[in-house]
């Protein structure tokens, strides 16, 4: 930002002395150098306006957040491409349902979770750089 900034001050002298030419003369520098300016100054609203709005809405609810949740996905394991265990609340009570090629099924309904110990998870912010270290690991 600071960057953009100090090249259009910089760009700006031969910006003005490009505006004030009237002969027929053409200048490819100049004219080169006030596209980088205009390019620079774009861009540079484009992170202004990316940055105020990225903490604007920072704050503000996304989506469904608003309405009660009545139906809870706990866990999904998947044990094949299209072939997944699902286990899933719905109003308070459990369900372990499978999901494969043919659609859904009901396999069980589960009345004796309140024993085992539901722990929240927060999605992992993997970076590209984890992501690498990962699949070198498992080569």
């Amino acid at each position: 930002m600071k960057r953009a900034a100090s090249a259009l001050l910089l760009f700006l002298p031969s910006i003005v002395s490009a505006a004030e030419s009237t002969g027929p003369e053409f200048s490819f520098l100049a004219s080169f150098l006030q596209m980088i300016a205009a390019l620079a100054l774009v861009v540079g609203l484009i992170l202004v306006t990316w940055h105020f709005s990225g903490k604007l809405m920072k704050g503000l609810p996304i989506g469904q957040q608003l309405l009660p949740k009545h139906i809870r996905l706990i866990e999904t394991r998947y044990f094949g491409p299209k072939k997944a265990l699902l286990l899933v609340e719905v109003g308070g009570e459990y369900l372990l349902l499978s999901s494969s090629d043919s659609g859904l099924a009901l396999i069980k309904q589960i009345d004796m979770l309140e024993e085992i110990e539901i722990i929240e998870e927060k999605p992992e912010q993997s970076s590209f750089a984890t992501l690498l270290t990962r699949m070198r690991q498992t080569s």
